[in-house]
């Protein structure tokens, strides 16, 4: 992570543990109840992203300021899990090809070696999003649960599209 997001994820994480969110609890079931309903390869399954952070917010220890980091990082975590699993998914079964591939004589691009360099490429992005998009709460307190929002949909919009990809 970049700097900045890192020090507010950081500063997220501490929040979260304090003042009344140890109330509060995260559940994925409002995100997974949406995604079955959606299809991974349409628009719509990214609008599931905070269904869960939203449930939790509904709360009232979720309207807090703390409270709403909570969820948000709490969501953004799952869907950080989600892209991790779907990654090494992808980059097993790629690198299953490019071997395959080689072994046929085949000379092709590297499955394997474009998917790491595109997520390579995709975290910087998510981070200077996610800087920006705090840099425009200023230093008000919704900063805070603006970059974990940010970082939620930034992550599960990546999580789905490589989840489309195992269909492929």
């Amino acid at each position: 992570m970049s700097g900045g997001v890192t020090r507010w994820a950081a500063a997220l994480v501490i929040l979260a543990g304090a003042a009344g969110a140890e109330d509060l609890a995260f559940d994925p079931g409002a995100t997974l109840s949406c995604l079955a309903q959606s299809d991974l390869n349409r628009s719509g399954a990214f609008d599931c992203i905070g269904r869960s952070a939203g449930a939790c917010m509904a709360t009232p220890e979720g309207g807090t300021t703390v409270g709403m980091g909570y969820c948000l990082n709490a969501e953004w975590q799952w869907w950080d899990a989600r892209l991790n699993a779907v990654y090494s998914q992808l980059m097993n079964g790629h690198r299953a090809a490019d071997a395959e591939m080689a072994r046929l004589g085949i000379a092709a691009p590297s499955l394997a070696d474009s998917l790491q360099a595109m997520q390579r490429a995709w975290i910087p992005f998510r981070d200077a999003a996610c800087d920006y998009e705090r840099a425009t709460w200023g230093n008000g307190t919704g900063g805070g649960p603006a970059t974990a929002g940010c970082l939620m949909v930034q992550t599960g919009r990546q999580a789905l599209a490589l989840e489309s990809r195992l269909g492929q």
